[in-house]
């Protein structure tokens, strides 16, 4: 009895204890302020809201296009110098040159404004970066465990790895087949945006295409061409030009509009924003039919062509991405150092992309016709450039990327190209590719866009 009487103490005392027990927990490290990274965070998303490529773009074609003038100008003013009669022609040429330096000053009062906004942007940028930098290296020291510096020590290594792989693994580039139809045919690249503008009716017409004509008449070797579809985003019954780049980036179209008809539509008026100018001439998909138009701008005539019978047209067959397809893209035309190309699709060909090289003339015709294992309306646009033929394809807001080719001399199709183009805008409704500067232009939401192509 005595012994039990022992073990319920202890059992009794051991309870009594547990439940008098208690842990001090003391912790050395500050709390990590959440509040003032969730503010870092929303001013780091302000500032890349502020600081946007379109910004310096728009800067950049002022300059470019400002370039141009000021270089017509002097052109201008030697011709009239040399060729003044004291009657009728110096006249003209003074009201010319009057008008010339008109645009001018609009110009660099676009560009003044501009560029006074660019430097309270960059002013405030500055502070808003040095601010930010101080904040992080204030939140760094958060990082007890080393995880930040580990992570920059890793990069580096992969930085020193990859130079040194690039080393090893250098070796003399082998012959290649020939690429196309001219010397720079090898299309390594494009650049960031060169040309940026809204044009004269910034935001009004979505679809449309522009760019230059690769084979132009004498005295329009600085010409631009516009056509916009200014009804319901489809139809179009006029192309507009303007004698300069600086022109039409400012918005001064000279000479103006030429009509292919009053009325819009109607027969042989355009359809689509798949359009090219060459040789004077403007050829685009003629309205309500699977043929190619082509306008004479001099003669104001219009002849056609019937593509091949299956031919998909009125909106049967578009370029598209996932999210959408852009409507009555269905024929595509395009200019290379060679001449004009269209790119289409057929029943028989089960919506792989066909391309038919042109014949030039009043009608033109088919001289020859290639077919590819691309699927039409996974792609964006095409483009044709030294006599091969390049396909996009949306990869988001942001960035398209030029993925596929085919070569019209070797016949050789290649998925793998990999060449990503930072858009201005979400979609590009048309690409033209002009041999006289190496330019590709985008028409991409009713903002013509223009990119130097790059080749080996």
């Amino acid at each position: 009895m005595h012994s039990k009487n022992v073990v319920l103490l202890l059992l009794c005392s051991i309870i009594a204890l547990s439940k008098t027990c208690a842990c001090e927990l003391n912790i050395s490290e500050k709390a990590f302020p959440h509040e003032k990274l969730r503010i870092v965070e929303t001013n780091v998303s302000d500032c890349n809201s502020n600081i946007t490529p379109q910004k310096t773009v728009e800067l950049e074609s002022l300059l470019l296009g400002l370039e141009h003038r000021l270089s017509q100008l002097n052109k201008d003013v030697l011709i009239l110098e040399k060729e003044d009669d004291r009657e009728l022609y110096g006249v003209l040429s003074l009201y010319v040159i009057k008008n010339e330096m008109t645009e001018i000053k609009q110009l660099i009062d676009r560009l003044n404004s501009t560029t006074q906004q660019h430097q309270i942007l960059t002013a405030n940028a500055t502070k808003q970066l040095e601010s930010l930098k101080t904040e992080m290296q204030e939140l760094e020291k958060f990082d007890t465990m080393q995880v930040i510096k580990g992570q920059q020590a890793i990069a580096a290594l992969k930085v020193d790895l990859r130079k040194c792989s690039e080393k090893l693994n250098t070796t003399v580039a082998p012959t290649e087949p020939p690429q196309g139809t001219c010397p720079r045919s090898r299309l390594l690249n494009v650049t960031e945006p060169k040309v940026y503008t809204k044009g004269e009716y910034p935001g009004s017409y979505a679809y449309g295409a522009w760019g230059r004509d690769p084979r132009p008449e004498k005295g329009k070797e600085s010409w631009y061409w516009l056509v916009m579809l200014t009804l319901s985003n489809v139809y179009a019954n006029y192309v507009r030009l303007y004698s300069s780049l600086s022109s039409l980036i400012i918005g001064v179209s000279v000479p103006g509009n030429v009509q292919i008809h009053s009325s819009n539509p109607t027969t042989n008026t355009i359809q689509g924003p798949n359009n090219v100018l060459y040789g004077g001439a403007l050829y685009y998909n003629c309205y309500n039919q699977d043929y190619v138009c082509r306008f004479n701008l001099t003669t104001k005539s219009v002849t056609t062509l019937q593509l091949p019978k299956g031919t998909r047209y009125n909106s049967k067959s578009n370029f598209c991405h996932l999210e959408e397809c852009y409507p009555y893209t269905d024929l595509d035309l395009a200019t290379d150092e060679s001449g004009v190309w269209v790119v289409y699709t057929t029943t028989q060909d089960f919506g792989n992309l066909v391309l038919s090289k042109l014949e030039e003339g009043e009608p033109p015709t088919l001289r020859r016709t290639w077919r590819t294992s691309v699927y039409k309306r996974a792609v964006t646009n095409t483009f044709m450039a030294c006599g091969v033929l390049y396909a996009t394809r949306y990869i988001n807001r942001e960035v398209e990327e030029i993925f596929y080719s085919f070569n019209t001399v070797t016949g050789q199709e290649r998925f793998n190209i990999g060449i990503f183009m930072n858009k201005m805008s979400t979609n590009i409704q048309s690409l033209n590719y002009s041999p006289v500067d190496q330019m590709l232009h985008a028409y991409c939401d009713s903002n013509m866009v223009s990119y130097k192509v790059l080749f080996g």
